[in-house]
């Protein structure tokens, strides 16, 4: 008896967890709380007055929410390890991160929405001129500790010296340690490359290809296929609407392109 009981409570549960909304797998609390890298312009921009984001991750967020009828809200995090820490404590219901096989083994990746191009920021009269310039000895390469570009550049650069900083210096300290040449690239996002160009008036520049492409993903907490498979049919709605290609020319994003797949 106690056998067929377990077994129709177990087929009961099946059938509610099925049954349940979009709404209710993505947001359970009434409101869909959504955590990303607040200091990646790929992702968005915190206006410093007002607390307000925008781009595209507050964009997605916003038509998420608009679609499943609930409210939103982003939480800007500092990094990966923020982000990741969100998903697994329950305080943020999705995330997004760029593609990394290290990560994976902590949260689940759904399916991307930008792909990020990535180059290294030099100063104007630097003799780098691509990527494959910048892997010699006697060149030292900075990136900062668990982003995207320095896992990339510690696996794969085998003669530049890597210098990994804990956080992202400020322009002023960007452009110091770069013309003052303690370091002669900082492997970075072609946005905040493009950024940091202009606010130096041209004393930096990036180079002009990409040394890394990375999607950039929405992810969740390890397990959770119901929010995977709710968010890849949002997904694939607003690629074809053509959504994520408007965010971009809003936010006028130049280092990132839609995700096709």
């Amino acid at each position: 008896m106690r056998y067929l009981t377990a077994l129709v409570a177990i087929g009961l549960l099946g059938v509610s967890l099925e049954s349940q909304s979009p709404a209710s797998v993505l947001a359970p609390t009434g409101t869909l709380r959504a955590v990303f890298l607040g200091s990646n312009p790929v992702h968005g921009r915190m206006d410093a007055k007002t607390g307000v984001a925008s781009g595209p991750v507050p964009d997605l967020v916003a038509e998420l929410a608009r679609s499943l009828n609930v409210k939103s809200t982003v939480i800007p995090a500092p990094d990966a390890a923020g982000v990741i820490a969100a998903l697994k404590n329950g305080t943020a219901d999705i995330g997004f991160l760029a593609y990394d096989e290290t990560r994976a083994r902590e949260v689940d990746f759904g399916p991307a929405f930008i792909v990020m191009h990535n180059s290294y920021l030099v100063r104007a009269d630097s003799p780098l001129q691509k990527s494959a310039d910048v892997d010699r000895a006697g060149i030292t390469v900075a990136a900062i500790k668990g982003q995207s570009q320095q896992l990339f550049v510690s696996r794969a650069l085998k003669n530049a010296t890597i210098k990994v900083l804990e956080t992202m210096p400020p322009q002023a300290e960007l452009e110091s340690v770069l013309l003052g040449k303690s370091i002669d690239a900082f492997a970075i996002n072609r946005q905040r490359g493009l950024d940091a160009q202009m606010a130096s008036g041209g004393k930096l520049r990036p180079l002009p290809d990409n040394f890394m492409d990375v999607d950039q993903c929405f992810v969740v907490e390890k397990g959770a296929a119901a929010k995977r498979k709710a968010i890849e049919q949002f997904v694939s709605t607003i690629r074809q609407s053509g959504f994520i290609n408007a965010s971009i020319e809003r936010a006028k994003l130049a280092g990132v392109s839609p995700a096709r797949k």
